[in-house]
């Protein structure tokens, strides 16, 4: 499984929404995350690809979208 789809499963789990055809929308201002849910992603995230990102970190503005996330952990990898 590659990142893009890795961050879909896990933002699916999390949310119980499939937002794949929705890269753009922003997780936090529909209601699809919220903090507890941050945490929840980035434990995630760690343990599927082996990306940590420290919360101190975080931005919401920069890891707001799917296509964020996908865009950020794959910066990360390299």
């Amino acid at each position: 499984m590659d990142v893009k789809e890795t961050v879909l499963a896990i933002l699916e789990d999390l949310t119980g929404q499939d937002v794949s055809e929705q890269l753009d929308m922003d997780l936090y201002e529909d209601g699809l995350l919220d903090s507890m849910a941050t945490v929840q992603m980035l434990v995630e995230i760690d343990g599927q690809l082996g990306i940590t990102v420290p919360v101190s970190e975080y931005e919401r503005s920069e890891w707001g979208t799917p296509q964020q996330i996908i865009n950020q952990i794959t910066a990360l990898q390299s």
